[in-house]
């Protein structure tokens, strides 16, 4: 006879399923737990984490509501995640913008609400109102150092005397700072130097930034070039599939996918696009990259890749994802740099499907990523000789794709555009399928939202500053044109 559990039983037997790092079976607890205590306020919490790990954000959305709605204490917090699934998950940057100022309601000291209302604010293109809350942020915690770190970003700094500067430069040589402080403020003071001209500062300040990245969080991060030449080498060995399976058809056309490196011109790219009238920007949707960490990850048999039925339901949940963020938009842009190591799965689940891949001078965009704070997945963009080992790896792989699908692949340099651009706007228009427009050279003039590091130079008009940048820095490269072999 099986014993009936109680309500502390099940949530002792949550939490640990959570600890375990297992939300499935975690989520089916709580939601028995709530069965019986509906008014558990930390349970309804817990429930819309775990539904926030697995990806049901309209869940987790629903039960973070309960909780407030149950007295939750801190319920800025909640209100705080809703505002994440909301601005990163769902494209609703407004509603998230509500949903903070919400938390600032409750609690007009919560720095965590005001850097994040800053970031929206400057996806936005507002400058004013972004530096207004991180300067706010800094007045509630004078130390913070992603506060301090953005607002050289949301200007460009003329004088090389700018106490900006010298605020940045004194916080990032603070070494009771933990790493990840140092990482934020060392970046920004590269860009606030690169700004008034003083290369051989910025470097090295960009220098620091890495090293402080590479043990911020836990042990140094090292990137294994020899792991990733190896699944270079799967994804050529795998694809083309030698009997790829009858897909079905998902019934609604797949998006215009924009992959590349990361920092080679492809949120320029997007922005041009979304000026057409008939185009909406997706941004950097997390989709396909979900869809592989699931079913294709490094080590698996892939066998996915021989399930007809298995692939078109992958299809379906991707468009259904699409359908679920971007309710009856035409064409769509999907803008996820490193999609280009998924063209293959991209290819056999949307046959149809059209690829933009933007490059850019070899030296210039390795660089662009080394002044870059990528995520701490992104180990190998902390050091020179490790990026030139990724560029050579995306080329590679690159060069093998376009052998398969040369057709349905649009190469756009960076260099050539911001040259001459209406020759390659009118060129990535026709391999779209989209009629000329005009308003495409306009791009800057968009009010949308951009939730890329690039959302300050696409607001900008068309410029050439970027190409050739490298000169300013030449004599702290010779190791990366060796290694680019240039």
């Amino acid at each position: 006879m099986m014993i009936p559990q109680t309500p502390e039983d099940l949530w002792r037997q949550a939490v640990q399923l959570d600890r375990e790092g297992r939300p499935v079976e975690a989520i089916a607890v709580y939601e028995r737990l709530l069965s019986l205590k509906p008014l558990t306020p930390d349970a309804w919490y817990n429930l819309g984490q775990a539904q926030w790990r697995t990806r049901r954000f309209d869940s987790a959305l629903a039960s973070y509501e309960r909780a407030l709605s149950c007295g939750i204490s801190r319920p800025e917090e909640v209100h705080l995640n809703r505002a994440v699934i909301l601005a990163q998950h769902l494209g609703r940057a407004d509603d998230a913008a509500r949903e903070l100022r919400r938390a600032l309601e409750l609690n007009a000291r919560y720095v965590p609400a005001l850097l994040n209302l800053g970031n929206i604010s400057e996806q936005q293109g507002d400058a004013g109102q972004a530096s207004r809350l991180y300067t706010q942020a800094l007045q509630v915690d004078p130390a913070n150092a992603l506060a301090l770190s953005r607002l050289p970003n949301l200007r460009t700094l003329n004088d090389a005397n700018d106490p900006l500067i010298a605020q940045l430069a004194q916080a990032a040589g603070d070494a009771r700072r933990p790493p990840d402080d140092r990482a934020d403020l060392g970046f920004g003071l590269g860009k606030a130097l690169n700004d008034v001209g003083r290369h051989d500062e910025a470097f090295a300040a960009y220098q620091a930034a890495n090293q402080a990245s590479r043990t911020a969080g836990g042990p140094a991060l090292r990137y294994d070039a020899a792991a990733h030449e190896r699944l270079v080498d799967r994804l050529v060995r795998e694809f083309p599939l030698a009997n790829p399976p009858r897909v079905p058809p998902p019934g609604r056309a797949a998006p215009i996918f924009i992959c590349g490196m990361f920092r080679s011109g492809s949120t320029l790219i997007e922005q041009v696009l979304a000026a057409h009238p008939q185009v909406t920007a997706g941004g950097e949707l997390d989709l396909i990259p979900a869809l592989v960490k699931r079913h294709l990850p490094p080590g698996g048999d892939w066998a996915v890749l021989h399930d007809s039925a298995a692939l078109g339901a992958m299809a379906r949940e991707y468009l259904d994802a699409v359908e679920n963020i971007f309710p009856g938009a035409g064409t769509l842009t999907d803008k996820r740099p490193d999609n280009f190591l998924h063209i293959g799965l991209i290819k056999t689940l949307f046959p149809d499907a059209r690829i933009v891949c933007t490059r850019r001078d070899a030296v210039d965009n390795c660089l662009s990523v080394y002044f870059l704070h990528l995520s701490r997945a992104m180990p190998y963009a902390l050091d020179l000789l490790d990026i030139a080992h990724w560029f050579r790896q995306h080329r590679r792989l690159m060069e093998h794709w376009k052998t398969l699908y040369g057709a349905d692949i649009h190469e756009v340099d960076y260099d050539a555009f911001v040259s001459d651009p209406e020759p390659v706007a009118r060129q990535l228009l026709a391999f779209c399928g989209l009629p000329w427009e005009a308003a495409c050279l306009d791009f800057h003039r968009s009010r949308g939202v951009v939730r890329t590091a690039s959302l300050w130079q696409v607001r900008q008009p068309l410029h050439s500053r970027a190409s050739g940048r490298w000169r300013h820095y030449e004599r702290h490269l010779a190791g990366l044109r060796e290694a680019l072999a240039l």
